[in-house]
């Protein structure tokens, strides 16, 4: 893998600083393609192989919701805390809600 464009050293309590940090992507990346979750860092990559990442949070952390939520990730919630056999979790993005889901008829 490549060196990631940016980087950000998440700590509890700083989830607003991490979500602000992802905004980035919209601007630098391209189209993000997706992502991997290690049980200590959380990486965006785009179609291109670049990169973003977030240090000190991974899919055992209690946070890792709503990082994944903010970049359109598909993944399970009930078991994105589960124990791992492999180095890190991959994940597409780009997941759309569809039309009228929250409609009620």
């Amino acid at each position: 893998m490549s060196e990631a464009i940016a980087s950000h050293d998440f700590s509890s309590g700083s989830l607003e600083d991490a979500l602000s940090f992802l905004k980035r992507i919209r601007s630098e990346l391209s189209i993000p393609r997706k992502v991997h979750v290690w049980p200590d860092k959380f990486a965006v990559f785009d179609v291109n192989g670049d990169s973003f990442e977030i240090r000190g949070v991974g899919y055992e952390s209690a946070e890792i919701t709503e990082l994944l939520d903010a970049v359109n990730a598909v993944y399970r919630k009930d078991s994105i805390h589960e124990p791992f056999g492999r180095e890190f979790k991959e994940f597409p993005t780009g997941k759309r809600y569809a039309w009228g889901v929250d409609r009620v008829m």
